[in-house]
C-alpha cells in the first residue's frame, strides 16, 4: 500500500468527525467561517426566515446560560463536579437565542410595515402614483426612524434602487415579500400585482388591504403584550423555586443537610425533573403563534 493511500485512510476518520463536530456547532447556532465572510462581504441581500448569530453573540449566550445551569445544578446537589458536566449544555443555548432574534426581527419588521401602510395610503389618496408613493413612504419612513440600520428602511431603499433602474415595482416587492417571510407583507405584495393585473380600482384596493392588515396587526400587537405579560409571570414563577432552595442552603443548612446523601439525592432529581417538565408546559403555553 503506498503511503498516499496510508494517508488518507488514516485521515479520513479525522475528516469525518471534524465534520461531525461542525455540524453540531451549526446546529447549535455557530455559523461557518464562509457564512461569516459573505455576512460581512454583504453579499446577499436579508433572509427574514433566517438569523446568523455573530461570534460575540454565540460566546455571549452560551457562557450566560453555562453560569445559570451550573448555579441551578449546584443549588440542587452542592457538587461542583457534577455542575460542571451539566454547564456543557449551554452550547445549545444560542441555538434558542437565535430563534428568538429571528422572532423579534419579524415582529420589528411587522410593526414598521404597519407604519408604512399608513404613509402609503395617505400618499394615494393625496393623488400620487403607486411607484411615488413608496419614494414618498421612505421619506417619511426616515423620520419615523432616524437609524439608517431599521429593517424596512433598507428594504426601502433596495426597492427604490430598483425602480430608478427601470425594475417593475411588483418585481422589487415579491423578492421583499419572498425574503421577509411574513404573512401580511405577502398578502399585501398578492392584493398589488392582482389588482395592478385586473387593472381594478387601485386606490380603493390598497385602502382597504391596509386598513385590514393595519388593524390585524394591531390585534396580535395587543396579544403579543398580553402574552408577553403572562411570559413575565411564568419566568418569576421559574425562578421562585431555585431562590426558595438558596434561601433555605444559606439560612438553614441543617435543616436541608438529610437531602445531600442517600435517598435525598433520587427526592432532588425527582423535583428536578418535575420543574423542568413544569417549565416545558409553560414555554410551550406561552408560544402561540399568530
Amino acid at each position: 500500500m503506498s503511503s498516499t493511500s496510508a494517508v488518507s485512510k488514516w485521515n479520513r476518520p479525522d475528516r469525518l468527525k471534524g465534520g461531525r463536530m461542525q455540524k453540531a456547532l451549526e446546529w447549535c447556532g455557530w455559523e461557518s467561517e464562509a457564512a461569516m465572510a459573505n455576512i460581512r462581504a454583504g453579499r446577499f441581500l436579508t433572509n427574514y426566515g433566517q438569523y446568523h448569530l455573530s461570534r460575540k453573540q454565540f460566546i455571549v449566550a452560551a457562557i450566560a446560560a453555562a453560569l445559570l445551569i451550573y448555579g441551578a445544578v449546584y443549588l440542587f446537589y452542592h457538587s461542583a463536579i457534577l455542575s460542571f458536566m451539566a454547564a456543557a449544555l449551554g452550547i445549545i443555548a444560542p441555538r434558542h437565542r437565535r430563534n428568538s432574534l429571528l422572532a423579534q426581527r419579524k415582529e420589528r419588521l411587522k410593526l414598521q410595515f404597519k407604519e408604512a401602510l399608513f404613509s402609503l395610503t395617505s400618499s394615494l389618496a393625496a393623488g400620487r402614483s403607486l411607484e411615488n408613493a413608496f419614494l414618498s413612504t421612505l421619506d417619511d419612513l426616515r423620520l419615523l426612524y432616524p437609524d439608517p440600520r431599521t429593517e424596512l428602511l433598507l428594504e426601502f431603499q433596495i426597492v427604490r434602487f430598483r425602480l430608478d433602474n427601470a425594475e417593475p415595482l411588483e418585481y422589487a416587492l415579491r423578492n421583499f415579500a419572498d425574503r421577509a417571510d411574513v404573512d401580511e407583507i405577502t398578502q399585501f405584495v398578492d392584493a398589488l400585482s392582482a389588482c395592478k393585473r385586473s387593472g381594478g380600482d387601485l386606490l380603493e384596493v390598497m385602502k382597504r388591504t391596509s386598513v385590514i392588515i393595519g388593524e390585524k396587526l394591531e390585534i396580535e400587537q395587543e396579544i403579543s403584550v398580553m402574552i408577553a405579560q403572562k411570559r413575565f409571570e411564568g419566568r418569576i414563577m421559574m425562578a421562585v423555586p431555585f431562590v426558595f432552595l438558596a434561601f433555605l442552603s444559606l439560612a438553614a443548612p441543617d435543616y436541608m443537610a438529610p437531602l445531600y446523601g442517600g435517598i435525598g439525592y433520587l427526592l432532588l432529581t425527582a423535583a428536578l425533573l418535575f420543574l423542568l417538565l413544569c417549565f416545558w408546559l409553560m414555554a410551550k403555553m406561552m408560544s402561540i403563534r399568530m
